[in-house]
């Protein structure tokens, strides 16, 4: 039926695909339209689902006459935690909050939530068949929770503190009644759980507080009892009496230790007067003094009046003789009031040097009391600390009982949440939707009818087609079977072959394939400038594919390894990172590339004889790098010929291109190669012989290889590795 023999390589006709679709368009549009029906009116029958939603944000609330440190105190409580908000999450979602709600909206009496009290057929005959367990085995409130928790949905925003309480229901305005009340359950629920912590603080704190203030009471009391029996009295509340009486007799024993100080000195400063005889009016002590005052008065009027009369009297006059005694006489007066000063100084030296030594003793005294003093308060400061310590606890107490009296109010402990959208009546439901239930199952159909009808055509055969074979490549097979060589790949006159092929290089806009003779009828101009198996246009194609690894042979020899240099240098000069590897028996590439043909390569680094980063040299004409031959035994080199792979492996995750030249190889010595399939393989034939071609791309393609590119480099390469040198 399908025209095509059961051994002839076959091909999917995507256009016989599309016309048979097309040409079935009104019946899978009539199917279409059945399915966009039964989806409408399934949709219709089905009754429909409201569902409407509450929001709370978890949130630390304190009374509004909490002081402003407890509502921080509060804000910076664990309440931020995500660990909380989900633990929130699933105390919406306990047993308890839900059975409340039922019991507050008496949801038992809906039979939306009993539905196996009324039961269906389909479930009574799986019940029967032991296929499903009989719901009506369970409680009435055990079902009544199940058809609960199935409609309800608790969650928590992400990246928030806020969480959703969602609700399916069938009456629009159970569906907004529902989270509302679950909201509101759980808000009172919070309230009371700390209701209940005051009350029980409470109860807790009044006999702790009472039996607290008796401790304290009796602590206090051996306090005083003990400053009592001790003599620890307090004068200023923080000093005992010794310590007190010891800082008097110290700060008095310094101002009398100043006094005589001073007295000594002045005393010294009279006595100094005194016997140098100067005057000793400028003396602080001496003129302070009524009588010497007067005295010096006295003399005063006397020179004066001595001064006056010797202007008019003779020196032995009687008058003056009389008043130079009398002169003479008070000066002896001044002199001796003088005297009386510095013994009234000196006394107050010895009145203060004796009071001095008294208050020495008594501070000896008193320090001996003081010391006796500082050993007993050892035994009262424990006592103090220990009533102080009692004391404090006793306020924090009964600071804890105020603010917790104060909060036995329910509406002074607030829920640490708060609602901040409730759930509203919804308008519209929430399934079915009629609009893109039909739109799916329209498309679905459609799909579905298309996939359905392209199986067909495969399965009948009608989609499938034979690759089509030009007379020219008729002639290649015919010449391949006379030389006994495996039968090529059948190649299209015009379009794509199966699998790429040796044709299969960048084109402009579309990929016409011509064989190796159809070729030699073109003028050799002609050729030479569209010729799409060049160095250049295989250059342009690696470029594009973007190939890891591409395994050159050349069944030719030397010309086609020359054409496979040609074109690892066109690579580098484009700019691409590219390594070529000299696996030719001959060494030709190594000749073309090399500065040193003995440097080390890839047989001395088989045979271990080399590290792999001194068997790396560059191009000496371009910025390509090289493998060489190396210089060691080939055959004791290809025994380790398999470690090649992983050799290939590491310079494809360096460069941009791999190129190996294996010469003259075939497909069984490429396979040794790589473990994959999924590389270029460019047969290097300068002068195109089709029986060597036809019969290497059938032998590849029968391995597997199915990226075949013909590269014919011809004068071009020679002209290339010409130009290059």
């Amino acid at each position: 039926m399908s025209g095509v023999a059961r051994d002839q390589d076959v091909d999917i006709d995507l256009g016989q695909l599309v016309r048979a679709v097309w040409a079935r368009r009104l019946r899978i549009l009539a199917i279409t339209l059945v399915g966009a029906g039964v989806a409408f009116a399934g949709a219709k029958i089905m009754s429909p689902q409201y569902r409407s939603e509450t929001r709370i944000l978890i949130e630390p609330r304190a009374p509004a006459f909490a002081s402003t440190q407890q509502a921080n105190d509060a804000s910076a409580g664990p309440l931020m935690d995500e660990l909380n908000i989900a633990s929130q999450v699933q105390l919406l979602q306990s047993a308890d909050l839900l059975k409340k709600v039922i019991n507050d909206l008496k949801l038992y009496n809906l039979p939306e939530f009993d539905d196996a009290a009324s039961g269906s057929a389909m479930s009574s005959i799986l019940v029967k068949l032991h296929l499903k367990k009989n719901p009506l085995e369970n409680p009435p409130e055990e079902r009544v929770i199940d058809a609960f928790v199935e409609r309800l949905q608790v969650y928590q925003v992400p990246g928030s503190r806020v969480i959703g309480i969602t609700f399916t229901s069938k009456d629009p305005k159970l569906a907004a009644a529902i989270p509302n009340a679950m909201a509101n359950v759980y808000l009172s629920t919070q309230s009371g759980a700390k209701l209940d912590s005051n009350s029980e603080a409470t109860r807790w704190l009044e006999p702790e507080i009472e039996g607290l203030r008796q401790k304290v009471s009796e602590a206090e009391r051996k306090v005083a009892e003990y400053r009592t029996s001790h003599g620890l009295l307090q004068t200023n509340g923080t000093t005992t009496f010794p310590a007190q009486q010891l800082n008097d007799i110290s700060a008095e024993l310094t101002r009398v230790r100043g006094d005589k100080a001073n007295a000594e000195a002045r005393a010294q400063a009279v006595r100094n007067a005194l016997s140098s005889g100067e005057a000793s009016d400028t003396l602080p002590d001496i003129m302070s003094s009524q009588a010497i005052q007067r005295l010096k008065g006295t003399e005063s009027g006397l020179q004066s009046q001595i001064s006056d009369l010797q202007t008019s009297l003779l020196n032995n006059h009687p008058r003056l003789k009389s008043l130079r005694a009398q002169l003479s006489d008070i000066r002896s007066q001044i002199r001796q009031e003088t005297q009386k000063i510095l013994a009234s100084i000196e006394n107050e030296s010895k009145v203060a040097d004796l009071r001095a030594s008294e208050l020495e003793r008594q501070s000896d005294t008193v320090q001996a009391n003081s010391a006796r003093a500082g050993e007993d308060e050892v035994g009262l400061n424990a006592l103090e600390r220990e009533a102080n310590a009692q004391r404090q606890l006793l306020e924090t107490y009964l600071v804890r009982y105020r603010e917790a009296a104060s909060r036995a109010d329910s509406n002074s402990s607030p829920a640490d949440a708060r609602i901040v959208s409730r759930a509203v009546e919804p308008v519209d439901p929430y399934f079915p939707k009629v609009v893109p239930i039909v739109v799916v199952a329209a498309v679905a159909t459609l799909i579905m009818s298309a996939i359905v009808i392209m199986l067909a055509e495969l399965f009948s055969g009608r989609a499938l087609r034979p690759t089509d074979a030009s007379p020219e490549t008729i002639e290649a097979e015919a010449v391949v079977e006379e030389k006994h060589v495996p039968q090529a790949a059948p190649i299209a006159a015009a379009g794509k072959p199966v699998q790429p092929s040796m044709l299969a290089v960048v084109a402009d806009e579309e990929d016409t394939i011509e064989d190796v003779k159809a070729a030699e009828d073109v003028p050799e101009d002609e050729a030479e400038d569209d010729n799409e198996f060049s160095v250049a246009s295989v250059a342009d194609y690696l470029t594009g594919s973007r190939a890891p690894l591409a395994i050159a042979i050349s069944p030719t020899g030397e010309n086609g390894s020359a054409a496979t240099v040609s074109l690892t240098r066109m690579l580098a000069d484009a700019g691409h990172r590219v390594i070529l590897i000299d696996m030719t028996g001959s060494g030709y590439p190594t000749e073309l590339m090399a500065e040193d043909p003995a440097a080390p390569g890839v047989t001395d680094l088989l045979c271990g004889e080399a590290a792999f980063g001194d068997t790396i040299h560059g191009d000496r004409l371009s910025d390509a790098h090289l493998i060489p031959q190396g210089q060691s035994d080939v055959r004791r080199a290809m025994r380790g010929v398999d470690r090649l792979s992983l050799l290939l492996d590491a310079l494809a995750a360096a460069y941009d291109l791999v190129v190996v030249e294996c010469g003259s190889a075939d497909v069984a010595g490429v396979s040794r190669l790589t473990r994959s399939r999924d590389v270029e393989i460019i047969l290097s034939l300068p002068e195109v012989e089709e029986t060597i071609f036809v019969a290497l791309m059938t032998e590849f393609q029968a391995a597997g290889y199915e990226r075949v590119v013909l590269m014919s480099g011809g004068e071009g390469a020679e002209q290339a590795l010409g130009r290059a040198a």
